[in-house]
């Protein structure tokens, strides 16, 4: 397909998806426990299906057609701009985690920890729009995404102009990595307008980052910038400082971001890995992130509460999560001999240590080659680990990886398939297909296993002489 026709293309779905939005997306008073049949039985219920359906797979289509084939950054820069632009005048799309960002901000400015109590203890002048499930958890945030939010209530007194700001926002962590990815591209040797396409194109970003306005946005962007930053300096005791104060304001909008830095500070080296130099340039990145998560938690006066807050993502059980998916089954299989068994903190556990354990051995193998791109596995790691799976926690890989990977194959199929889990309105079809979603996701789990078992046998075996 000409590359003119999928910019037209791609133009077209997200148009649809901008219908959706203003016809049923997550509209502040909108139906607060919706389910697929209730939309679709509700006014202009097909409609609304029809048109997030469709501008979905158009945007889907056109990006996964030019994957290979992409003309240049210019022409990849000026067609993800068309296609966000028709995002920044609707409705949230996909969640109503904007409307909790604003109860937040508020509550903060109003002397309440965030991290203590849930936004109905203020209450919310917008508690109406929250989902009840999130009413009475703690934040899950970092604190300057906290303090991001109290400024920009503070700000607007509104709940449209917050949510106009978020967006902002947005837009802005969005045109940072659109910055950063071409550096990064560069230096591992990626095409930059291909490494830009994966990641921006993608219809998780226009749905999800820039109509959702997910904080995730302006914590991709720092990630990415701080990535860049010690990969153009390695060796360099300022940029490396600076590249780590970027990934620690990451982590400080999102703690998870912490997981790239022990990497980063593997690229910060010069010539191969020793301890000495590992300490002498990657201290500078070390320093630098937890110098700005330190700073941001002591500026914000709120301790370390946002740790705990990370909890609240076991309480949504669905299959998307592969380790949720494993416990969910093992409860089908045990209902099946009269036994009622509930798995899913022993598999969720289990993936915990398991995580633990992959990320120690991804940095061990990293110290002699790739570094970035193993910050790209270790991050893929952490998504597809976690008990709590939302499509736009896949951004954070898939910005990282676009830009360092020569496979790009399945983290592109994640990310299109992850583009239709979730309705205009937020609903999440997952919750509604756990049968036989959560037994298929299982099947996944033990494939990929088997296969990376038997890589893992292969690359052992000694090569034949000639």
């Amino acid at each position: 397909m000409p590359h003119h026709l999928s910019r037209w293309i791609g133009l077209a779905g997200s148009v649809l998806l901008a219908v959706a939005a203003f016809l049923g997306g997550a509209l502040p008073h909108g139906n607060l426990r919706p389910t697929p049949v209730s939309i679709w039985q509700g006014p202009n219920g097909p409609l609304i299906i029809g048109t997030w359906l469709a501008g979905t797979a158009l945007l889907g289509w056109a990006w996964w057609s030019l994957r290979h084939r992409v003309p240049s950054t210019r022409w990849v820069l000026v067609t993800v701009t068309l296609w966000l632009l028709p995002m920044l005048v609707t409705p949230p799309l996909g969640s109503r985690d904007a409307y909790a960002y604003a109860c937040q901000g508020a509550s903060y400015n109003a002397g309440i920890n965030p991290y203590e109590q849930g936004v109905s203890a203020l209450p919310c002048p917008w508690l109406d729009t929250i989902s009840y499930i999130w009413r009475d958890t703690p934040a899950p945030y970092g604190p300057l995404f906290v303090m991001i939010s109290g400024a920009i209530v503070a700000a607007t007194g509104s709940l449209f102009g917050s949510v106009a700001l978020f967006r902002a926002l947005a837009v802005a962590g969005v045109a940072l990595t659109a910055w950063s990815l071409p550096v990064l591209a560069r230096r591992c040797g990626v095409p930059p307008q291909r490494a830009l396409w994966l990641a921006l194109a993608c219809p998780l970003v226009p749905v999800h980052l820039i109509s959702g306005a997910h904080n995730d946005a302006i914590m991709v962007g720092l990630l990415t910038a701080g990535l860049a930053v010690v990969a153009a300096r390695p060796g360099r005791a300022l940029p490396l400082l600076g590249g780590g104060l970027l990934l620690g304001l990451a982590a400080a909008i999102k703690i998870t971001a912490l997981v790239v830095v022990p990497f980063a500070a593997l690229a910060a080296i010069v010539g191969p890995y020793r301890i000495r130099a590992l300490v002498r340039d990657g201290g500078w990145v070390v320093g630098g992130a937890l110098a700005a998560v330190v700073g941001a938690t002591l500026a914000a006066g709120l301790g370390l509460g946002f740790i705990s807050g990370l909890e609240q993502g076991g309480l949504v059980v669905a299959w998307t999560s592969p380790p949720t998916a494993v416990g969910q089954t093992v409860g089908y299989l045990a209902a099946l001999f009269g036994a009622h068994i509930d798995a899913l903190p022993v598999t969720r556990g289990i993936a915990v240590v398991v995580l633990g354990v992959l990320l120690v051995g991804l940095w061990w193998r990293a110290r002699t080659r790739h570094p970035i791109l193993h910050a790209g596995f270790a991050l893929a790691a952490t998504v597809a680990l976690s008990p709590l799976f939302h499509p736009w926690y896949w951004i954070w890989p898939l910005a990282v990886l676009a830009a360092t990977a020569r496979r790009t194959t399945w983290f592109s199929v994640v990310a299109l398939v992850s583009s239709f889990l979730v309705l205009a309105d937020g609903t999440g079809l997952p919750r509604y297909t756990k049968m036989p979603g959560a037994p298929l996701m299982t099947l996944l789990v033990i494939v990929v296993v088997v296969r990376l078992v038997r890589s893992a046998r292969a690359a052992r075996q000694p090569v034949p002489a000639d």
